[in-house]
């Protein structure tokens, strides 16, 4: 699996480097040449995700169509970001799913969302595709390509870091729960503050990240250590993936699945 996070065609400073805008055919161009190196390291049963925003997303369809075999283009919300007076605010990024071949692996089952129902349907007096419990009234729903329930790590989230384009380990993990089995190897050469790398090591993957910047690859060695302790990534609990800002409805459904098996464990 590879999981690729370049730097998006704008003007920005990572650490040390700097990335200069360019133009749309000068980004294709600087795109395709770092794709083409890392092609003959897959294997045709790989899967690729791509990261991009809306300058750079035409210039990777482009080359991606070229070598790869383009399936969806996921779009998210990115909630943060600076408001504008002559413009539309800047608030989804997009990501790029393609395989090597027809023959590729993908769970849908490991990526459902789990959200409130608003109006729940009974049938017969019976919930109908939804669940009823003491922390309200649940549906697991199929993945889309438009993602709603993701949060930017800000300054009091455990996984953030002062790198300035850092994604949400919810992200990823939804990236590797669908397309690679435990054990399976991630490789990611733009690694930056060590997100793919961290969220494979919490699933049971191998994983393979390549950083330039010193400061960033020590980011990532200290998070992916402290990974081995705790392997909690928010927003993911028991299987499945919560719509953003549910995490009391999580944390009272888990104490309520505990205080059920207390009664049976006490009953038995």
């Amino acid at each position: 699996m590879l999981i690729l996070d370049p730097p998006y065609n704008l003007t920005k400073t990572f650490g040390q480097e700097t990335f200069r805008e360019t133009t749309l055919n000068g980004y294709e161009e600087y795109f395709e040449e770092k794709l083409v190196k890392l092609l003959p390291l897959l294997k045709s049963t790989a899967t690729l995700y791509v990261c991009g925003d809306w300058k750079s997303s035409a210039a990777l369809h482009r080359v991606l169509e070229r070598h790869v075999i383009v399936r969806n283009r996921i779009t998210w919300e990115r909630e943060k970001g600076r408001g504008a007076k002559t413009n539309w605010k800047n608030a989804s990024e997009d990501i790029w799913f393609c395989t090597v071949s027809e023959n590729y692996y993908f769970d849908v089952e490991a990526v459902k969302v789990k959200r409130k129902v608003i109006a729940p349907y009974r049938q017969n007096g019976a919930p109908k595709d939804w669940e009823e419990t003491r922390a309200g009234d649940f549906r697991l729903t199929h993945p889309s390509n438009l993602w709603t329930d993701l949060t930017v790590p800000f300054w009091s989230m455990p996984e953030n870091t002062d790198h300035p384009t850092q994604k949400p380990e919810k992200l990823i993990a939804k990236l590797i729960l669908a397309s690679s089995r435990k054990n399976d190897l991630v490789l990611d050469p733009f690694l930056g503050s060590g997100t793919t790398a961290v969220v494979a090591k919490k699933l049971g993957r191998a994983f393979l990240g390549i950083e330039l910047d010193e400061v960033y690859a020590c980011i990532s060695a200290k998070r992916i250590a402290l990974a081995e302790r705790d392997k909690k990534i928010q927003g993911y609990s028991g299987g499945v993936f919560w719509e953003r800002n549910s995490l009391n409805m999580q944390e009272q459904e888990t104490k309520t699945n505990s205080s059920e098996l207390s009664l049976f464990e006490n009953a038995s």
